[in-house]
């Protein structure tokens, strides 16, 4: 790792706010030669609509249009990181389904771009673009700066990962037991009432009121739920 790396790196773990990560994450692009950065970072609850969140640069008039028209759903590059981990160079050919969306990202000054998706073990997915105006990203230059650019990828998620998740993550009244998570692993795993009372050498009605309170304590509408919920928040691992 280079220097100027260890010290940004450096900058992001110690980071108070995303606000200060994305500062760094800005002045790391624009000395990659883009103008623009954005982040966007996918939360996987609520399960059903996950929420997403981002931070960029891009010209305001720009982020009130992409809202308003829904670009983010008909997004090729946003798909893309969706379905791969692997880097996307902005061409005419990727934004062939949404020419709208490429016109008027043009016309905003959004014209050269390139784009990389990351995962964590949690299932939180980040997104990182940088772009500019004018330059085409030659093969010469992006083989000179794509490593760099990658590894922004990865910083860019784990700081601000760690700043955005504990909002939305599961808070508990009182910790889950010992036995509360034993029995919620094995509900994980598929098993019954029945299952996980022979496993555990312990009654039906005690597995189900380990399963109420851990129901309860999640704040879940039922098992179902509190398992997702347990999974997500790591309280399984």
């Amino acid at each position: 790792m280079q220097p100027s790396s260890e010290n940004l790196l450096r900058a992001l773990d110690r980071a108070p706010t995303e606000d200060v990560v994305f500062d760094a994450l800005l002045a790391e692009a624009r000395r990659l030669g883009f103008e623009h950065c954005a982040y966007g970072l996918r939360l996987v609850v609520p399960v059903s609509a996950p929420k997403v969140i981002t931070l960029n640069n891009y010209p305001v008039d720009w982020q009130a249009r992409y809202q308003a028209a829904g670009y983010l759903e008909v997004d090729p590059s946003v798909r893309h990181g969706r379905l791969s981990q692997e880097p996307l160079v902005w061409t005419d050919g990727v934004f062939e389904s949404a020419r709208n969306l490429w016109d008027e990202a043009r016309d905003h000054g959004l014209r050269v771009g390139w784009a990389q998706s990351s995962l964590d073990g949690f299932g939180v997915g980040g997104m990182l673009t940088l772009s500019r105006s004018s330059q085409p990203l030659t093969a010469v230059e992006l083989a000179s700066i794509e490593s760099d650019m990658r590894w922004l990828v990865q910083a860019a998620h784990m700081a601000l990962s760690r700043l955005m998740k504990p909002r939305y993550a599961v808070e508990l009244e009182s910790p889950l037991t010992p036995r509360e998570i034993e029995v919620l692993k094995w509900t994980a795993d598929g098993k019954t009432a029945a299952d996980i009372g022979d496993i555990l050498s312990i009654s039906v009605p005690t597995v189900n009121f380990h399963i109420k309170n851990v129901v309860h304590k999640l704040k879940a509408a039922n098992k179902t739920a509190a398992v997702v919920r347990a999974l997500l928040s790591g309280l399984l691992n």
